[in-house]
């Protein structure tokens, strides 16, 4: 009797332990669903947060190159010339070259397609910057100011390739003249060509998702007159010290080793150039002259722009307008007034579209008097 109470009692006591740990287990996966779940809502929060911060600016004023008035004034009438005269001088080059035999020559080819690449480029900056020195307060929406780091670089990466091309163009011209014709053929170009539309595509697009991806909470203040990525690294509310790494192997790095490709080339082209006769010497030297005067006006201040870290200097501002205007708008000079067969299309292009515009006057002249 007494063995079957104690059996009874060893069984209650039993069920109750294992019902009060099952309430334990019980409470405590509970607990960690709970916890779980709070850290997940944490997270989503967090990112939700982020993301606002994110889109929290809808605009950056931007500060331009000076607060002077006299000095805007100035700068206005100065940079509405150089782009007058970039989109003149480079229309004139690419329609010149359009409609003359020129355009069968791969020099030449290349030119037209700088020189579009040019306007393109500088019209990314420019009438932007031109419409801001007239008025007080310039801003720009946080679409445009990501639009404009993508062209721009988009372009600025284009023009690199383009001008790798055409010192490419003159290494077989001048040190294979026998292999010239086979070697750049209207295929090979193109192919070289469509390499450097697609290799400015490569240099663009990561740059504009790495600004795209920059949380903006704070000031919205831009120290330059366009949006560039180290600028709007400087105002980020976050650590951007390795966005600023990647810049620099995407711009900075691509920019030093095209230049070392360029100087290199242009030095055996020099060297090959000893056993020459006078003329010929001239001649190539006076293509190379004017090549590698625009190499060094827009590669050296993008390489001291690009190739540092991620910091700003006021100096920043009047290095790049030295590969934003300044050099588009010297290529048609440098390109034209060295080059015997360019000034010469030019002449006879000019003559042909006066003769057209007489020509034309001089029909309706007649069809108004017929009436």
């Amino acid at each position: 009797m007494l063995t079957s109470a104690k059996i009874r009692k060893e069984r209650v006591l039993s069920f109750r332990a294992a019902t009060l740990k099952s309430v334990t287990v019980s409470l405590t996966a509970k607990r960690l669903t709970q916890t779980k779940m709070s850290v997940k809502k944490k997270c989503v929060m967090n990112h939700i947060y982020h993301w606002e911060n994110q889109r929290n600016i809808s605009e950056f004023i931007l500060l331009g190159l000076s607060y002077d008035q006299t000095i805007q004034i100035f700068c206005f009438v100065f940079f509405l010339f150089c782009y007058l005269v970039l989109l003149v001088g480079n229309l004139l080059i690419l329609f010149s070259i359009q409609c003359s035999p020129l355009l069968n020559q791969p020099m030449y080819y290349f030119l037209s397609h700088l020189s579009l690449i040019d306007i393109c480029y500088t019209s990314s900056v420019t009438p932007k910057l031109i419409g801001d020195l007239l008025v007080e307060r310039k801003t720009i929406s946080y679409g445009d100011c990501m639009l404009q780091v993508l062209i721009m670089h988009f372009f600025g990466g284009t023009e690199i390739f383009i001008l790798t091309a055409m010192a490419f163009d003159r290494y077989v011209a001048i040190c294979k003249p026998l292999h010239y014709v086979i070697i750049m053929n209207r295929t090979r170009c193109n192919l070289l060509l469509l390499a450097a539309w697609a290799g400015g595509a490569v240099h663009s697009f990561p740059q504009f998702l790495m600004a795209t991806d920059l949380p903006f909470c704070g000031p919205n203040e831009i120290d330059h007159y366009f949006c560039d990525i180290f600028p709007l690294l400087k105002i980020a509310c976050t650590d951007t010290y390795i966005t600023g790494v990647l810049v620099i192997a995407f711009s900075g790095m691509v920019a030093l080793v095209t230049f070392a490709v360029l100087f290199v080339s242009y030095g055996v082209i020099l060297f090959t150039l000893k056993n020459r006769s006078a003329e010929g010497r001239h001649k190539a030297l006076s293509t190379c002259g004017s090549h590698i005067t625009v190499v060094i006006l827009f590669f050296v201040p993008a390489i001291f722009i690009y190739l540092r870290p991620s910091t700003t200097f006021p100096e920043d501002k009047v290095f790049a307008l030295f590969y934003t205007i300044i050099a588009p708008m010297f290529n048609p000079l440098i390109y034209t007034l060295r080059n015997a067969e360019m000034k010469n299309t030019l002449k006879k292009f000019s003559i042909k579209l006066c003769f057209q515009r007489k020509h034309t006057f001089k029909e309706q002249f007649v069809q108004q008097r017929d009436i």
